[in-house]
């Protein structure tokens, strides 16, 4: 099983993430790491975080010389706004200082429910790590996922589909045509008109202190059919797309294929018909409605997800809310924050996209090292393309 954690808060010294069950051999180039953390901070609308932090990957274990050794692999991603928060988030009692407390929770952030839960009168000790900054750990392990994939073709890549209710056309184009140029795009996505409407709005809504929600697609390609499970429901990969997707911040909604507008339609106008190709004596689909999965499996086709986020719950012109302590009306607390994360959302997701993959196809052909599962890998792919 490939599995992670990621611990850190938001203003704390830094975030770190363990990575258990990879695979010996497989290279990883920390300059191609490095970009994916570099993606992730882009984007119309980010806010003043980005202009402080310069994220990068620190190897702390499980890689040597550019390949990883089958042991345990820690990144760390250091917060060089830390050495302005050093009292506030600091470890020791004597630095506590009751008039910092955050008691003025925000709707739509975990911060009263994680109160409540946890027995905290200091939101902060809930919102550092329900931030959204622990992302940038995701993004590190993302990286590792796809150079895991690398070696086998499967490519992960991700834009922006919706901003606002503005939607981006991306008809009659490539993955690869939508991909290069969303990543060309302040707002990520292949469509100057929409793109133009888009920024208008982000500007209208910072001048307002509002916030802006999206959906992202992302796309995986050079999947083998059969990667995940009919068989169990914790196996199918929809579940656990569904699921790791689900675990992110802000995200509301995850559909594959036409998702919901499958429910909307007959049969007919739903399900890929199936044919063989005698040429090259494989089945074949004309349409990818399902959207690269069947029973929990892949089918061959891409695979393609989109997530719907939520705007962020940090507005310059709150909403009302409660104080914590004294129970009278106030006004959510004011956090630095983006008018709109869209753009880097489309990086976050790929990178679990690919995480997720990178596990299930790792429990296909599983193996200690690259050189095991490239035998698995190559073995199968001779089985279903004589099947």
């Amino acid at each position: 099983m490939l599995r992670f954690l990621t611990a850190g808060e938001s203003h704390g010294p830094c975030l770190t993430a363990v990575i258990e069950g990879c695979p010996a051999g497989f290279a990883l180039d920390l300059a191609t790491a490095n970009e994916d953390m570099r993606r992730r901070m882009l984007g119309y609308g980010r806010g003043g975080r980005m202009k402080i932090e310069q994220d990068t990957i620190e190897i702390r274990s499980g890689i040597r010389f550019g390949e990883t050794l089958g042991s345990p692999i820690t990144f760390v991603v250091a917060n060089r706004d830390w050495k302005n928060w050093e009292k506030k988030m600091s470890a020791f009692p004597e630095d506590r200082d009751p008039a910092l407390a955050v008691t003025r929770p925000r709707p739509g952030h975990a911060d009263l429910a994680g109160a409540l839960k946890y027995h905290h009168d200091d939101v902060r000790n809930i919102l550092e790590r329900a931030s959204a900054r622990e992302t940038a750990a995701r993004v590190a392990v993302g990286a590792l996922a796809k150079a895991l994939l690398a070696p086998f073709d499967i490519q992960v890549r991700g834009w922006v589909s919706e901003i606002g209710g503005i939607v981006a056309d991306h008809t009659g184009k490539s993955v690869d045509a939508i991909f290069e140029a969303s990543e060309r795009s302040e707002t990520r996505m292949a469509d100057p008109e929409a793109e133009k409407k888009i920024i208008t709005y982000i500007d209208e809504c910072k001048s307002r202190g509002d916030t802006l929600g999206g959906v992202v697609e992302v796309v995986a390609t050079g999947l083998p059919p059969g990667i995940g499970s009919h068989v169990h429901w914790d196996r199918k990969l929809d579940g656990r797309l569904g699921h790791a997707l689900l675990g992110l911040q802000a995200v509301k909604g995850v559909e594959i294929g036409l998702g919901f507008e499958t429910a909307r339609r007959p049969g007919s106008q739903v399900h890929d018909e199936i044919y063989f190709d005698e040429g090259t004596q494989a089945f074949t689909r004309k349409t990818n409605n399902a959207g690269g999965t069947e029973g929990g499996m892949t089918s061959g086709a891409p695979l393609v997800v989109r997530v719907a986020l939520k705007p962020l719950s940090t507005l310059m012109k709150p909403l009302h809310s409660v104080d914590l302590k004294t129970k009278a009306e106030a006004k959510g607390a004011i956090e630095r924050s983006d008018v709109c994360a869209i753009p880097a959302a489309a990086v976050i997701v790929e990178a679990i996209v690919a995480f997720v993959l990178a596990d299930a196809f790792l429990e296909k052909f599983g193996g200690d090292s690259l050189v095991e599962i490239e035998r698995n890998y190559k073995g199968y792919l001779k089985q279903v393309q004589t099947a």
